[in-house]
């Protein structure tokens, strides 16, 4: 679970990044967008379980294992010795008498095999006609000894027998109780991991908590959203045909107006100078066709590159004019690429200190105090 929300933040954290350097804006960047949102709190929930599994859970598990298994010094655990002796205790009394019928019955065994066979050296020799008389009747005295023994084993046999039987109730009463015992313990393990294997499911079924599926109610919300005739009319009036044009008009020579501004030509060539004529958005005229404050529109400041961004004067004979303070809100994100400049995201509301210059860069102070420079196109009054 750790490694797969790992996953998604990282997955997250690189397709953001690649869709705010590509070509997407508007409401569709803003359902791009909502993907990586959906896939951060995704790796938040499953970030939650794997603390649940890891921690309470596991915590529980290693608690009643603690409780109701207790280690041995020489191996094994103190219940499964307990258990062992008490069936041995219950069995004990039981298995001396199953001895002792195991011996009369060996003896009865044995006196039968015996007189089988003075029975058959008796029978032999009644058809031996040279045998003595005198070896005879001792073979006949053999076999009446044989039959006595055998009869008084017997009875020893039947008494063992019978003592054991009288004995079985006893026996399977104490070995019922031990039974039982260990049927309670057993009973109480199987409760236990059941009531774990539950909070497990608890924690894993995703499908029952609300904030899973208000991800992906919130995710397909803003992809219906996705408008592409909004999306293509702010682009016409921002980018297109519709958009504010400052043409260039005829103004007067001044010595600190025209400012060169210089570029590196690729492949080590020569500089050259390029005087901007700012056909950029005047702030005025964005203010009735800009999209709304909306953190999802693209900050466009990053198409330009360092050398080729439009500088704004920073010598003390250029310095803008001072004004009374306004508050101003950003319609774009706009990160400084200088030091003088400031950084701000669009809806955020800051003060203008200072009139537009001629290059189109206004002076103002955020929140926190800092103060430099910032496109004049990229904010409008707060109050319009």
């Amino acid at each position: 679970e750790k490694q797969y929300a790992q996953q998604l933040t990282n997955w997250s954290k690189k397709w953001k990044s690649m869709v705010e350097k590509g070509a997407q804006y508007g409401t569709l960047e803003k359902a791009w967008h909502a993907f990586m949102l959906a896939a951060d709190k995704l790796s938040e929930l499953h970030m939650e379980m794997q603390q649940h599994l890891a921690g309470a859970d596991s915590a529980k598990v290693k608690h009643w294992q603690k409780e109701a298994f207790h280690k041995q010094l020489v191996g094994g655990f103190k219940e499964t010795r307990e258990a062992e002796d008490e069936f041995c205790k219950a069995q004990k009394p039981w298995v001396k008498k199953l001895k002792e019928v195991e011996v009369a019955k060996r003896s009865f065994h044995g006196a039968c095999k015996e007189e089988r066979a003075a029975q058959v050296r008796e029978n032999n020799g009644r058809a031996d006609q040279s045998m003595a008389p005198d070896q005879l009747r001792k073979l006949q005295e053999r076999v009446e000894r044989s039959l006595q023994e055998m009869e008084k084993s017997r009875e020893r046999y039947e008494k063992s027998l019978e003592d054991l039987n009288r004995y079985n109730p006893k026996y399977m009463e104490d070995m019922e109780q031990v039974f039982d015992s260990c049927q309670d313990s057993e009973r109480k393990r199987l409760q236990f991991f059941k009531e774990v294997l539950l909070d497990f499911h608890t924690h894993l079924d995703l499908s029952s908590v609300d904030s899973f599926r208000t991800i992906y109610r919130d995710l397909h919300k803003a992809i219906v959203a996705a408008n592409e005739q909004e999306d293509l009319r702010w682009w016409h009036s921002t980018h297109g045909p519709g958009m504010p044009m400052s043409w260039p008009q005829f103004e007067e020579w001044f010595p600190e107006a025209n400012r060169a501004i210089h570029r590196k030509e690729k492949c080590g060539q020569v500089m050259e100078e390029v005087t901007l004529t700012n056909i950029l958005p005047s702030s005025g005229s964005m203010s009735h066709s800009s999209p709304p404050q909306d953190s999802g529109v693209k900050d466009y400041s990053s198409d330009w590159s360092d050398d080729e961004s439009p500088r704004k004067c920073v010598s003390g004979s250029e310095e803008a004019v001072k004004v009374a303070a306004v508050r101003v809100r950003a319609l774009y994100n706009y990160l400084g690429q200088e030091a003088d400049e400031l950084s701000f995201s669009a809806g955020e509301e800051f003060l203008k200190i200072g009139e537009e210059d001629e290059q189109g860069w206004c002076k103002g102070q955020l929140s926190s105090g800092q103060a430099g420079l910032y496109p004049a196109n990229y904010a409008v009054p707060a109050h319009s």
